[in-house]
């Protein structure tokens, strides 16, 4: 394989939450570039099987899993093994947002959407590391790429919760970063604005989505693929140098120092 080019054949990619977004966009970009891909999902099998027929030719694997259960993890592991004979490249990208703001819900409610959130969107993904990395290193490394989100930095005034997990998930890339580097892992972090998904779809159709396009000099957010793009060049050889890093990918609607 040349050091710079996107060819992934012969390396399995396991892509969380990919029958739709981000996910399915990330788990077409890999199989058109010769990966063999494993496509994870929760509880939409229709849509994750729409993504498995979207796919470029290969034998690639269809798994359902709920992330926040730690046992069901080691499960969805073993059996993507079992399935695809180990993984190379690891995308974290299964995540939820819930809006539960602080002065308005419950007690009750407010600990629901702490425990939901970050049982999906960083507690989960740690799990998946965790089980996933001793194959890593029976294969001579790999690569693993975590999505979080510009929320992260800018903060999420109605879903608090998600702008945690997200800090979290940025925290947890650049830790493992360090602690895996030595052994031929390497970890980064891809952090996207809004996006054209079906989570962001109600904001993006409402009054204020002029709004939110408005705040990038672009007039728009970013296409499932652009994201895509961006974890495939991560997750390439050459990228080794930016282990621990987190990309923006906004459109320069957010700039952090």
């Amino acid at each position: 394989m040349n050091q710079y080019n996107l060819d992934f054949s012969g390396k399995v990619v396991l892509v969380t939450g990919a029958s739709r977004g981000i996910g399915r966009a990330t788990a077409r970009m890999f199989a058109h570039h010769g990966a063999r891909v494993i496509v994870h999902y929760h509880a939409n099998r229709s849509a994750a099987e729409e993504t498995l027929r979207s796919l470029d030719s290969g034998n690639h694997v269809l798994l359902s899993a709920d992330l926040r259960d730690p046992d069901e993890v080691v499960r969805f592991v073993a059996s993507a093994v079992e399935a695809a004979g180990g993984i190379d490249i690891l995308v974290n990208n299964a995540g939820i947002y819930q809006e539960h703001p602080v002065h308005e819900v419950s007690y009750a409610e407010w600990q629901d959407s702490w425990e939901r959130v970050l049982g999906t969107n960083l507690i989960g993904p740690a799990n998946l590391i965790h089980q996933v990395v001793p194959h890593m290193l029976k294969r001579g490394g790999g690569r693993i790429v975590n999505v979080s989100s510009r929320g992260a930095f800018r903060g999420e005034p109605k879903g608090p919760a998600y702008g945690a997990s997200k800090a979290g998930l940025n925290a947890l890339g650049q830790s493992l970063a360090k602690a895996l580097g030595g052994m031929g892992i390497y970890v980064f972090t891809v952090a996207p604005g809004f996006v054209e998904t079906d989570m962001s779809k109600k904001e993006l159709q409402s009054p204020e989505g002029e709004f939110i396009r408005r705040e990038s000099p672009l007039g728009r957010v970013a296409r499932p693929e652009e994201v895509a793009w961006s974890i495939l060049t991560l997750a390439a050889p050459g990228s080794e140098f930016m282990t621990g890093c987190v990309v923006d990918v906004n459109g320069a609607s957010y700039l952090r120092s």
